[in-house]
């Protein structure tokens, strides 16, 4: 039977496209033992789990690593790795874009360099961007309207409803930009798109009510349970413990308010 860090190498390799990745040696000189706990607990415990298959994993991986702003290094090899698995180019830019509304765009503009450079370094023939969309017809108010009614539904209607009072304009933004121009993006479907979104919510470890909407969200456009559980389970390894327990407690709440709580997780 195969021990933890014997599965969690082949995956490990999978990514890394190596087969002595440098994560396994390269801290020997000062802690031996992190370059097994690497290679252990992110891959051998989280990544093997099977509610998530390994694009979807890294999708949700890149969401978190652009949200934390502070781990480029450790970026650029998940998107080399993402890239390793079969994910496109205009995937990873798209899952990264995404993330303008939930990051801000400074964090964004970083991924995209850092991205780029991944891009550049390897040999294939890919193009490394996407040329720009033409813009969709009908108005962004519209556009992004329906979408947030299809995707968050009434979670993310009361969202707008509740900035009425105070901010009309704020929920204008909210509609037009985050919905109605980066939402209707092609390259990247609305699942993962909501998975990404998830991922990166969960890491910013400051925005559990609105973790709770795209909670609602991924379950209205066809994710499981299971999935928004295994989203947040593997943030544990990128944003730590306290983000995923205090997650899981926000994805516990809706859980509870669909009537999706009567087995086990």
């Amino acid at each position: 039977m195969e021990n933890r860090f014997e599965r969690g190498i082949g995956i490990l390799r999978r990514l890394a496209g190596d087969e002595d990745p440098p994560v396994v040696h390269g801290y020997d000189d000062i802690a031996p033992d992190l370059g097994r706990m690497t290679v252990e607990f992110p891959y051998g415990d989280v990544y093997h789990r099977s509610d998530l298959d390994l694009r979807e994993r890294q999708l949700a991986t890149i969401g978190a690593l652009t949200a934390l702003g502070h781990a480029l290094p450790q970026l650029k090899f998940h998107v080399n790795g993402a890239l390793n698995i079969g994910l496109g180019r205009r995937e990873i830019v798209e899952a990264i874009m995404h993330l303008v509304p939930y990051t801000g765009f400074p964090k964004v503009l970083n991924a995209i360099g850092a991205t780029r450079e991944v891009f550049e370094a390897r040999d294939d023939d890919e193009p490394g961007f996407a040329d720009a969309e033409v813009e969709p017809e009908g108005s962004r108010y519209d556009r992004g309207w329906k979408a947030l009614a299809e995707i968050d539904g009434h979670a993310g209607e009361a969202v707008i409803a509740s900035l009425e009072s105070i901010a009309p304009d704020l929920g204008r933004y909210i509609i037009e930009f985050a919905f109605g121009d980066v939402y209707v993006r092609k390259g990247l479907d609305l699942r993962s798109r909501e998975i990404v979104t998830v991922a990166a919510c969960t890491a910013l470890g400051s925005a559990l009510p609105q973790l709770k909407v795209h909670v609602h969200g991924l379950l209205n456009v066809g994710g499981t349970r299971e999935e928004v559980v295994e989203t947040i389970i593997q943030m544990a390894v990128y944003a730590g413990f306290p983000a995923a327990l205090n997650a899981m407690s926000a994805a516990r709440e809706v859980f509870e308010a669909r009537g999706l709580l009567d087995g086990p997780a």
